[in-house]
């Protein structure tokens, strides 16, 4: 996507869409995009999905971005998207927040009375080309 410095959440949706079909194929097989934004009206309040799939499996997987290191909230947002989702789509859904970074231990007492299947995973920036070729040659200089 070309990220090499921290942007805003919209900034990030914004380049994922512009980049849906390699995204896509980085989720994996049978994966179809349906929407970012994604609106769902519930006892007349509205809540936006980042991003929403739909899968061969017949799931529908909500990705929630987040910029930042992962907090143990984001998962008790994810399921009331989840159990909305249940309610209005009447189908299997699958929730995965998507992170800069995250402490595993936090990651897994967050999840662990959760019945809701809900993943948690980093994202990683890329290194500006010029910074990356100093990386690498200087690593190569170590190592001689």
């Amino acid at each position: 996507m070309g990220i090499t410095e921290p942007v805003k959440e919209l900034e990030l949706e914004n380049r994922l869409i512009g980049k849906i079909r390699s995204f896509i194929l980085e989720l994996g097989k049978g994966f179809s995009f349906i929407g970012n934004q994604y609106r769902l009206d519930y006892n007349a309040k509205e809540y936006f999905v980042d991003m929403l799939f739909f899968t061969e499996g017949f799931r529908l997987v909500a990705i929630e971005l987040k910029i930042g290191s992962f907090k143990v909230e984001y998962v008790g947002k994810m399921n009331l998207y989840l159990s909305l989702l249940d309610r209005l789509e009447e189908s299997e859904n699958i929730g995965i927040i998507l992170c800069a970074d995250k402490d595993h231990l936090d990651v897994e007492i967050a999840l662990q009375d959760i019945n809701k299947p809900i993943g948690v995973a980093e994202y990683q920036l890329l290194l500006p080309k010029a910074e990356l070729q100093s990386l690498i040659l200087s690593e190569l200089n170590t190592a001689k």
